[in-house]
C-alpha cells in the first residue's frame, strides 16, 4: 500500500515524537554516550588522584593503563613504586623505584620513595644517602625530604652507637634420660 507524500512525512514525525528515541531530546537524565573517539584522561593524573584517597589497588591499575599508553619511563616506574610501597609490597617497590632511578638518576620522588622503603626494610645507612641525593637535588626545598633525611640520620646514628644487646646466657638442663633442653635467661 503506498500513502500520500504528506501522509507518510506526518507518521513519521508521529513516530519520532515516541518515546522510543527517534528524535525525541534528552530528558536531562539520561547520560550522554561514550565519545570513542576522545581521549581518555592520563593514567598518571588518575592514579595519583586514586592516591591522594588511599585507593592504592586502583591507582596501581592506573599507572599500569599510564604504561602502556607511555611506556615505562621514570615517572610511571616511580608511581608503580609507590603505590606498591603503600599496598606493602616492599621488594616489589624497591625493585621499581631502582629502575626510575636507573631511567633518571635525578628523579627526586623516585629518590625519596626509595628512602622510605628502605627505612622500611631497616636499611637506614642506605635510606640516608638516598635521601642526602634527593635533598640535595631538591635544594632542601622539599619539607618532608628534609624530615626523611632527618629521621634517616637519627636512625642511622643510633644504630651505630647503641651499645651491643645482651647475649641471653644460655643453660642447657637435662630432662629425663639422656634428654637435654637449651633454656635462656632473660
Amino acid at each position: 500500500m503506498q500513502y500520500p507524500p504528506a501522509l507518510a512525512a506526518g507518521l513519521i514525525l508521529l513516530a519520532a515524537c515516541q518515546p522510543t528515541g527517534g528524535l525525541v531530546a534528552s530528558d536531562g537524565r539520561t547520560p550522554p554516550g561514550i565519545d570513542s573517539r576522545a581521549d581518555g584522561e592520563d593514567g598518571l593524573i588518575v592514579g595519583h588522584r586514586l592516591m591522594d584517597a588511599g585507593e592504592y589497588e586502583l591507582a596501581l591499575k592506573a599507572y599500569m593503563r599510564a604504561a602502556a599508553q607511555q611506556g615505562l619511563n621514570a615517572d610511571v616506574l616511580s608511581a608503580l613504586g609507590s603505590a606498591n610501597l603503600h599496598l606493602g609490597r616492599l621488594g616489589q617497590a624497591e625493585d621499581l623505584l631502582r629502575q626510575a632511578i636507573k631511567r633518571d638518576p635525578t628523579f627526586v620522588p623516585a629518590l625519596n620513595n626509595l628512602g622510605v622503603v628502605l627505612m622500611e626494610q631497616g636499611k637506614a645507612g642506605e635510606a640516608r644517602r638516598i635521601f642526602q641525593q634527593a635533598f640535595a637535588l631538591d635544594s632542601g626545598e622539599t619539607d618532608s625530604i628534609r624530615e626523611n633525611l632527618r629521621l634517616a640520620i637519627a636512625e642511622s646514628e643510633s644504630a651505630v652507637y647503641t651499645a651491643p644487646k645482651e647475649k641471653p646466657d644460655f643453660t642447657l638442663v637435662r630432662r629425663g634420660q639422656g634428654r637435654f633442653v637449651l633454656l635462656s635467661q632473660f
